[in-house]
């Protein structure tokens, strides 16, 4: 999620539930067709870390919520809550939910935040949480099972920062986005299916500070053109030493290897990896508006957009377990 300016064993038993239809943000979630979904089978992913959200809260061993209204250095227009109204586990589902309702709270997050921390006002409320300070990895396949919202404006993300800034602020320590869905069945002229935009993004950030960062990505639509907030998907990567890949439904649709990346900090002298060779956290939020959603498709913020939700099922971080120094051997 792009920010302008700053910015064998393991295998689990239990049966995964597929959401029946897409329920507004106050609606129940009804778990109905059993599904089963395995990391790629003989690759040697060992299972790590994963929350399958059971229960009826939020695991705060494992998850962090942001409280801020800052938009990411792109313009949106929510506040991150820590409030059941944004933040739920319902059915075994994290349901992240955008609202339409003015809120005042602070302006950034504690990690980038002035002394005060000023406060802000935005329009809609939202959810957004991470796993920083609690867990980070360096190399492994990280996965999560989500359906996302549709409708112009709404932009849920899965994304990966650096637990430490080693080569310095973004992005010159890089950026995973695993997962952005951006304006799903909103008008668009470039997308076949003819249902409008059903295509999602993966990404990298690197290089030196605004303007002179630079990016890598891709937008790829499902193998049968159908819209990803109709369903749920796998949106995956796999990340080993010099060599990043991601993946929809283990179907890979872009890799990137390390000749292709760069950062200027000249703390990477000697580090051909670098920035992607440290650890990283992982987050999930609904973030609303923003220039990557507002400046595409049917343009702006639909008000029927809202309220929306954000569905996730789970999420595993798997290791090599014959290569954990680099996670090579498992990418095949």
């Amino acid at each position: 999620m792009m920010m302008a300016g700053l910015r064998q064993a393991g295998t689990l038993c239990a049966a995964l539930l597929l959401l029946n239809g897409c329920a507004a943000a106050g609606d129940p979630l009804i778990a109905t067709t059993p599904l089963a979904v395995a990391p790629l089978e003989g690759a040697g992913w060992d299972l790590v870390w994963a929350d399958e959200f059971a229960g009826n809260s939020l695991d705060r061993t494992k998850w962090t919520p942001e409280v801020s209204c800052w938009g990411g250095g792109n313009n949106e227009r929510q506040c991150y809550t820590d409030r059941p109204d944004n933040i739920a586990v319902e059915n075994g589902m994290l349901v992240l939910k955008a609202r339409a309702e003015p809120f005042t709270g602070p302006a950034r997050p504690p990690e980038i935040a002035d002394n005060p921390n000023s406060r802000v006002t935005q329009p809609y409320t939202s959810g957004k949480v991470r796993t920083i300070g609690l867990h980070a990895w360096r190399y492994g396949r990280i996965e999560v099972r989500a359906k996302v919202p549709p409708g112009q404006g709404t932009w849920p993300a899965v994304w990966m920062m650096p637990q430490d800034n080693a080569y310095g602020a973004w992005p010159r320590s890089g950026e995973i986005d695993i997962l952005e869905a951006v304006n799903m069945g909103a008008a668009c002229k470039e997308c076949d299916g003819g249902r409008g935009e059903n295509r999602t993004i993966s990404a990298l950030h690197f290089g030196d500070f605004a303007p002179a960062n630079r990016y890598i990505d891709n937008r790829t639509a499902l193998s049968d053109l159908a819209l990803p907030s109709d369903d749920f998907h796998v949106y995956s990567v796999e990340w080993g030493e010099g060599l990043i890949r991601f993946l929809v439904d283990d179907r890979v649709h872009l890799t990137v290897t390390a000749d292709q990346w760069d950062t200027a900090s000249p703390l990477a002298k000697g580090k051909p990896a670098a920035p992607f060779d440290q650890p990283f956290y992982v987050m999930a939020n609904l973030a609303v508006g923003g220039g990557l959603s507002e400046k595409n498709n049917a343009k702006g913020v639909a008000a029927g957009s809202f309220p929306a939700q954000f569905a996730i099922d789970w999420i595993r971080v798997y290791q090599c377990a014959s290569d954990p120094e680099t996670g090579r051997a498992c990418i095949r």
